[in-house]
């Protein structure tokens, strides 16, 4: 099976300086971290080996948490942006027949950000971009960033939704209990809840082409399909959709698999949107590899079905 992986991160460690900001709080054992840190900034002498000790045939490679979505001034993000989009161009220039780019975007500046999505996709090759969640408190439904929305459509390529951003604000439920802050639980909700902004603020009724990619078995949004219509068919609001909320989840969002290892809830996420709308993907290096690929190879799936997941519909979405 020919497998194409595309949520993996990597770091630079010269952009580490100016991109230093709040910390994201989460407490890591010692060895996990350090493990994560050699490998994040590598791509030869663990990453590649890696791959293909377990058959993985490509990654596309993305600028690790927190990314650009920083407490950055503007030419210092625009400045960042494109140093982290040339560094990724020389590295899948080196090795193209295994890595694929995400450009990293200047969200502080939403021309800025055109500006560089349209560079790395025109001039770098990359197959989209991926964000961080919120920049700065702001949200991807904010009217500003409709333009965005247009360049995406425009470019025909997705944009993936990535939790991590640095918090703006203080969620009293984490209070006491570190344990559900970030991947484990409260990264996920935060996402799901961006992802659903940008859908009830009607970006998809205004660029019916654009792409929004999900990780982690889509935030579990793909769990919550019923529930969403049937609440939004009691609200009192003036922003009325073209379609009910289930409708826009698995055709405009569409999620990976990464980071959550079990067939069940992949059978689940593919009984509630379709086997065109799902997409392998590991973590890497912050989860294993062989753990990605055993989950995966357990499935009960039709063989159809594994090889669009495995490979088609990243080939088709992002046009590798």
């Amino acid at each position: 099976m020919r497998y194409v992986a595309l949520e993996e991160c990597f770091s630079i460690p010269e952009l580490a300086g100016r991109l230093a900001g709040a910390p994201l709080g989460i407490r890591l054992s010692k060895q996990y971290a350090a493990d994560v840190a050699k490998k994040l900034s590598d791509f030869t002498e663990y990453r590649l080996p890696d791959m293909d000790a377990h058959g993985i045939d490509v990654q596309v490679l993305s600028l690790s948490v927190p990314g650009l979505q920083l407490d950055l001034a503007t030419d210092v993000a625009v400045d960042s942006a494109r140093y982290a989009n040339d560094y990724l161009a020389t590295v899948v220039a080196d090795h193209p027949d295994r890595f694929r780019g995400f450009a990293a975007l200047p969200m502080q500046d939403t021309a800025a950000a055109i500006a560089e999505l349209e560079r790395s996709v025109g001039e770098l090759g990359f197959c989209g971009a991926l964000i961080n969640d919120h920049t700065q408190g702001r949200y991807l439904d904010d009217p500003d960033y409709d333009d965005f929305w247009a360049a995406l459509a425009r470019l025909r390529v997705p944009l993936y939704i990535h939790p991590g951003s640095v918090p703006v604000d203080r969620w009293h439920l984490l209070d006491g209990c570190p344990e559900i802050y970030g991947a484990t639980w409260s990264w996920g909700a935060e996402t799901a809840g961006h992802a659903l902004r940008v859908l009830y603020s009607g970006v998809f009724d205004r660029h019916p082409d654009a792409t929004l990619i999900l990780g982690h078995m889509g935030e579990f949004l793909p769990f919550q399909l019923t529930r969403l219509d049937s609440r939004y068919k009691t609200l009192d609001t003036e922003r009325l959709l073209q379609r009910i909320p289930s409708q826009y989840i698995g055709t405009n969002i569409v999620l990976t698999t990464s980071g959550v290892f079990s067939p069940p809830a992949l059978t689940g996420a593919v009984l509630a949107v379709g086997a065109d709308a799902v997409m392998f993907s590991i973590d890497y290096p912050w989860e294993q590899t062989s753990e990605a690929v055993e989950m995966f190879e357990r499935t009960t799936l039709s063989d159809s079905d594994r090889a669009k997941i495995a490979h088609g519909n990243a080939e088709r979405i992002l046009r590798i």
